[in-house]
C-alpha cells in the first residue's frame, strides 16, 4: 500500500453482488479499463454488454474516460486478478448507498494518510491496527471517530502502535471532524410612522433577540434606517433558519399592531464569509455616507436655522 493509494477494507478483493467505486481508465472495443479506488486501485472491467439496459449508440456518452462511476462485482477470479463489472444493474438507490460509503472510507484514508505521513507509521498498520478493527466495532471508523471527540471509550481496545500515533490522530480527529457553526441570516425592513414611531421598532427588535437561546443565539444589527439584519450561528443549519423565521414573525406581530410594517428583504438562509464581508462593506459605507451627511449639516445649518 502506499499513501495514496488503499485497500479500505480487510478484504483484498470485493464481494460478488457488491457496490464499488470505480475510475474509468480506457474505453476499448469490449468495454471499459477500470481502477477499484476502494481496492488498492486493483484493475476491473465492465464489458460492453454491463453498460447499459438500452441499445449502445456511443460509449462516449454512457461512461467517459477520468470519471467515477458506481458499478457492482459479477465475477472475481482471484487467481488471474479478473473482476467483472457491471454498471446498468445499478439503481439511483445503490449509486447514492455507495458513494456514501466510499466518501466515509474516503475521509477515514485521509485522516490516517495525515496520521501515517506525521508519525512515519505505515499506513497499513493503521488500517490494521485501528481502522478495520474500528470499522467491525462500529460499522465504520469515521462514525467511531466523530463518536470518539465526545466518548474517548471509543478507544477501548485499540492497540496503537506508539503514544505518537495516538496523539495525532486524536488531535487531528478533533480539528478536522468536530462540527463547525453555521451563520444564518435574514435582512428585514421596519418601518412604524404612528404615534410610537422609533419605540416601536425597538419594542419590535427585542422581540426578535428574545428568541435568543444559548443554542441559537439572535441578533439584530441595523444597517441603515430602516433595514436591519438578523443573524444567529448554531450547528443545525435548519434550526437556526427556523429561529430566525419565528423571530421575524415576532416582529411582524408587534409592529403591525403599533401601525408599522415588516418587510422581508432576504429570508433567512444559511451565509458564507463573502457574505458577511459584503454586509460588512455595506455598513461601513452607509456610516460613511451618515457621517458626510452629518458634517455638512454642522457647517451649513445652525440652531436657528433649525
Amino acid at each position: 500500500m502506499s499513501l495514496t493509494n488503499s485497500r479500505y477494507y480487510p478484504e483484498k478483493y470485493p464481494e460478488v453482488d457488491s457496490y464499488v467505486m470505480v475510475n474509468v481508465k480506457q474505453i476499448a472495443e469490449m468495454g471499459a479499463y477500470v481502477k477499484l479506488l476502494e481496492y488498492d486501485n486493483i484493475d476491473g472491467m465492465i464489458l460492453l454488454s454491463e453498460l447499459s439496459r438500452r441499445r449502445i449508440r456511443s460509449i462516449q456518452k454512457l461512461i467517459r474516460v477520468g470519471r467515477n462511476e458506481v458499478v457492482v462485482v459479477l465475477r472475481v477470479d482471484k487467481e488471474k486478478g479478473y473482476i467483472d463489472l457491471s454498471k446498468r444493474r445499478v439503481s439511483a438507490e445503490d449509486v447514492v448507498k455507495c458513494e456514501e460509503r466510499f466518501n466515509k472510507s474516503k475521509m477515514v484514508h485521509s485522516i490516517l494518510r495525515h496520521v501515517a505521513e506525521k508519525t512515519k507509521e505505515p499506513i497499513e498498520q493503521l488500517y490494521e491496527s485501528i481502522g478495520w478493527p474500528l470499522m467491525k466495532k462500529y460499522g465504520h471508523a469515521v462514525d467511531a471517530f466523530k463518536f470518539s471527540i465526545t466518548n474517548p471509550d471509543v478507544w477501548e481496545g485499540i492497540e496503537f502502535p506508539s503514544d505518537a500515533v495516538r496523539a495525532e490522530l486524536t488531535t487531528y480527529i478533533s480539528k478536522r471532524l468536530t462540527p463547525q457553526p453555521t451563520k444564518v441570516r435574514a435582512d428585514v425592513e421596519v418601518t412604524c410612522f404612528g404615534y410610537e414611531g422609533i419605540d416601536a421598532v425597538k419594542e419590535a427588535l427585542r422581540k426578535a433577540e428574545a428568541k435568543n437561546t444559548p443554542e441559537t443565539p439572535v441578533k439584530v444589527k441595523l444597517v441603515s434606517p430602516p433595514l436591519y439584519v438578523l443573524t444567529s450561528q448554531c450547528l443545525d443549519k435548519n434550526t437556526g433558519i427556523q429561529v430566525l423565521e419565528e423571530a421575524i414573525v415576532e416582529i411582524e406581530k408587534s409592529i403591525t399592531a403599533a401601525g408599522g410594517s415588516c418587510v422581508v428583504r432576504m429570508a433567512p438562509k444559511a451565509v458564507t464569509e463573502n457574505d458577511d464581508a459584503e454586509l460588512q462593506a455595506l455598513m461601513d459605507k452607509k456610516e460613511r455616507e451618515n457621517q458626510e451627511v452629518s458634517g455638512d449639516e454642522d457647517e451649513s445649518v445652525s440652531d436657528e436655522d433649525v
